[in-house]
């Protein structure tokens, strides 16, 4: 056991747990932030991505020691003042959500992308959500989402 300490949304917190104890069930099972969903338990669909220092990261695969003195950001951590930020928004706006169980993966790494791109092309959308699945395969309205977020809504 280690105590491991962060920053989650905007607020410090500790944990005392296991240090190769996954981000995600420390997020979910310590903190209680469903929001982030567990999908494939590898790191391969993408719905449990969190913003670690900014950055996309897979949280089921991550341990927890990596967080260690950073900054997480969770789809929770969105919302400002009751508003929802413009990504939840436009994936609101298009309807960019069928199950559902995708989507906070899906806003976190648009967040991500649109930060380091906020004018992305469609061919750039594609290319910064690759590996980002959707079972439901709700692609077309998640570009859509992503150009109406972007301020390009067609």
């Amino acid at each position: 056991m280690a105590t491991i300490r962060f920053s989650v949304n905007g607020t410090e917190r500790s944990v005392d747990t296991e240090p190769t104890r996954p981000l995600l069930d420390v997020l979910r099972e310590d903190l209680g932030l469903t929001g982030t969903k567990y999908g494939c338990g590898e790191g391969q669909c993408r719905s449990c991505t969190v913003l670690l220092d900014g950055k996309p990261v897979t949280s089921c695969n991550t341990p927890v020691r990596a967080a260690a003195g950073r900054k997480i950001l969770t789809i929770e951590g969105l919302s400002q003042n009751g508003r929802l930020h413009a990504v939840q928004q436009a994936f609101l706006d298009e309807g960019a959500m069928q199950c559902g169980y995708c989507v906070p993966g899906m806003i976190v790494r648009t967040v991500s992308l649109l930060e380091g791109n906020p004018h992305p092309t469609d061919a750039q959308i594609v290319e910064g959500l690759d590996g980002n699945l959707c079972r439901c395969n709700g692609y077309p309205r998640i570009l859509a989402a992503v150009r109406r977020a972007a301020g390009k809504e067609g």
